[in-house]
């Protein structure tokens, strides 16, 4: 047992080193990229770095939408958004308190808090016969993520950045921000494959397994770059790339696993949606409470409560 479980343990901890540095290759990358084109964090946060630590997300479902398991490609996005507030931004919260511009809270929270309302009406057919996302209702997501990014284009060349960044050549960021993504994929994925194995040979459940492991694995691309970023005082690349992540599973990862294969929809998923939404619209009123467009600590502590109380919940469902 000891000597099957140490190469498991040291892989693990050369994922996580990847991770980090790839992470760092990111933000810095997509920093200086910024500021390179005079355009803003936010707008690069809600976008290269949101796909970027989206695409471990994107390709689960894709492998999940091919081989027709809809349980797994809904279960994915509803977990990693759940996480993505409640703890991304939670222990982000926690390491410092993250600024939040004000069109950030007038218009990208509230964007991912009717994407995701309204991915839950269409997932239930908005309480029609039937409960199944089709490949019509995939196209109808893409158009919507078209119109998000449309929207960030916009808001690309309004607001500029007042932080200290290293300039590198444009060339450089982009190879930065390329092997960045590398990094996280690849460290995401060493990530979760020897947690996995640690877990079976300790003995732990699959279900505990699922729903902690895996859906910590597929966002720990997410985690790691927004407390890097925050550390970095970069609030606005940690916030655009929880807020920007969101919805692009919401509508690129959903969208193309349903023209892929329409998924059917589980009701019995729906508390768990009903929480999602909840807890997007709570970020939201956090930004009304204490200082003013702030998550302050003491949010965060309370981000990382409801995400314990909910895994807790799950596993009392079993």
């Amino acid at each position: 047992m000891f000597t099957a479980i140490i190469l498991p343990i040291l892989l693990l901890v050369v994922g996580f080193v990847i991770l980090v540095y790839g992470a760092i290759g990111l933000v810095d990358g997509a920093s200086s990229l910024a500021k390179r084109l005079s355009v803003s964090e936010i707008a690069i946060g809600l976008t290269i770095v949101a796909f970027g630590t989206s695409a471990p997300e994107l390709v689960v479902n894709v492998f999940a939408s091919f081989d027709g398991h809809a349980e797994i490609a809904f279960g994915n996005i509803l977990g990693s958004n759940l996480f993505n507030i409640l703890m991304v931004l939670g222990i982000a919260g926690v390491v410092k308190p993250i600024a939040v511009k004000r069109n950030t809270v007038r218009k990208e929270i509230p964007f991912m808090l009717m994407g995701t309302i309204f991915v839950f009406g269409l997932s239930n057919n908005f309480s029609l016969s039937g409960s199944i996302l089709s490949f019509w209702d995939g196209v109808l997501l893409i158009m919507g993520l078209v119109v998000f990014q449309i929207y960030v284009l916009t808001i690309a060349k309004e607001q500029y950045l007042d932080v200290d960044i290293k300039l590198y050549s444009i060339p450089k960021s982009v190879m930065l921000l390329i092997l960045g993504i590398a990094g996280l994929l690849i460290g995401g994925e060493m990530v979760v494959n020897n947690a996995v194995k640690i877990a079976k040979l300790l003995n732990m459940s699959e279900n505990f397994i699922g729903l902690t492991l895996v859906a910590l694995g597929t966002s720990l691309p997410e985690l790691v770059t927004s407390v890097v970023a925050v550390v970095r005082g970069h609030s606005d690349i940690a916030i655009g790339n929880v807020v920007g992540s969101n919805i692009f599973n919401l509508f690129l990862v959903l969208g193309v696993s349903s023209m892929i294969h329409p998924l059917n929809y589980d009701p019995s998923l729906n508390p768990d949606f009903s929480f999602l939404i909840v807890v997007t619209f709570f970020l939201l009123l956090t930004m009304f409470t204490g200082k003013k467009h702030k998550i302050d600590r003491w949010e965060a502590i309370i981000f990382l409560i409801l995400y314990g109380g909910y895994i807790y919940l799950i596993l009392l469902r079993g």
